[in-house]
């Protein structure tokens, strides 16, 4: 499904997909700017046939998930076209640890009497086989946010399920460079392609893939009438972001394990969460599962929220910000956004850029050293 994929990896894969092979016809599809067509035989209204934009996009994100695409305008509008296909009084099973807009979406649903919301535990993969055999949604996300649990999707999305069961998996964190979660059986997969995909901290969109051409369908269908399109600037910045998207997560995930391990040794951080850490508690599954451990690493300061707070207005090349996976690196505490402050008040969240590896080291680690000192945390002479 989707563009033919030839006998090429990955990284060549985002690098030559998306474009189109006419003679004379531009190298990159540009950013068509244009809601209606001429009436003919091909496109009339862009909100229901798509644009050239869009589609490259879907291309390139389809073919590295091993399915077909549909573009969203942000990673929200992907995720509720994937609840909009539940029947009423459905049953939804999200992990404990999970995007907090997935949490808010499924708890305004129970409220309106949409559906049930059950919680399971990352990790508890004999729960999540267990509910695939009655849930109507099994929406996963691997790793999670911020503790970057990692599922174990290999037995959860083999397990046998209910008839018409949807299996998601957010693959946001680790992008379709690390897993394919259609592959080992997902029905679909989600990418907020405002993070990794683009890149840059630019642009918001949101892609699904899948295998079952009558659910892609119906999410074509589910974005026409909520109106969830992607707009066309947009969808050309997500395409070249992506161009460069395999280089860059090299780069970052190299960076990340180097921090994560000088973090873990730093005497002013209690405890750091990376799944390429073996202290993390699904390493072992991560080290499975994935080609890499992606560049979010989740750490706790001693000092509590105070310190780690004055760790987010300390550091200069790190940047305090939300979102994450650009190539600038960005922190910030988790708890401190409404609706998160069931997280330890101590917990920052640092998303890994391609900076240099030793410069992201000085601020982080001079940050964490003044708002110690500052705080009154400080150990001994540090």
């Amino acid at each position: 499904m989707g563009q033919q994929r030839l006998s090429m990896r990955p990284q060549s894969w985002v690098v030559w997909a998306g474009r189109e092979d006419l003679p004379g016809a531009p190298l990159n599809v540009a950013p068509v700017l244009a809601s209606n067509n001429v009436h003919g035989d091909g496109r009339s209204y862009a909100r229901t046939d798509g644009t050239p934009t869009w589609e490259a996009l879907e291309r390139v994100v389809g073919g590295l998930e091993g399915g077909k695409a549909v573009a969203f305008a942000s990673g929200m509008a992907a995720i509720a076209a994937v609840f909009e296909q539940l029947p009423v009084g459905a049953l939804v099973v999200i992990p404990d640890d999970c995007y907090q807009g997935v949490a808010k979406l499924a708890e305004r649903g129970a409220r309106l009497g949409r559906w049930t919301v059950r919680r399971v535990a990352g990790e508890d993969t004999a729960q999540w086989i267990r509910m695939c055999s009655v849930a109507d949604l099994v929406w996963l996300e691997s790793p999670s946010n911020p503790r970057l649990i990692v599922a174990d999707l290999e037995a959860i999305c083999a397990a046998p399920r209910k008839t018409g069961t949807i299996v998601a998996v957010d693959n946001t964190f680790a992008t379709p460079l690390n897993q394919q979660p259609l592959r080992l059986g997902a029905t679909v997969s989600v990418q907020s392609a405002t993070k990794f995909m683009g890149g840059h901290s630019d642009l918001l969109a949101g892609v699904i893939s899948t295998q079952d051409e009558r659910l892609w369908q119906a999410l074509r269908v589910a974005r026409e009438l909520s109106g969830a399109t992607p707009g066309a600037l947009e969808a050309y910045l997500a395409v070249r972001g992506a161009r460069t998207l395999a280089l860059r997560l090299k780069q970052a995930q190299q960076n990340a394990m180097f921090l994560a391990e000088r973090l873990e040794r730093h005497p002013l951080v209690a405890r750091v969460l990376y799944p390429g850490s073996p202290s993390h508690p699904t390493h072992a599954t991560a080290r499975r599962l994935l080609r890499g451990f992606g560049s979010v690493i989740t750490f706790e300061v001693r000092g509590g929220a105070d310190c780690a707070e004055r760790v987010c207005r300390s550091v200069t090349l790190i940047r305090h910000a939300t979102s994450l996976g650009g190539v600038e690196s960005t922190i910030e505490r988790r708890a401190g956004i409404p609706g998160h402050e069931h997280l330890l008040p101590s917990m920052l969240r640092l998303s890994v850029g391609i900076e240099d590896p030793e410069d992201l080291w000085a601020d982080l680690d001079g940050a964490i050293r003044s708002a110690a000192s500052e705080s009154g945390t400080g150990i001994g002479g540090l």
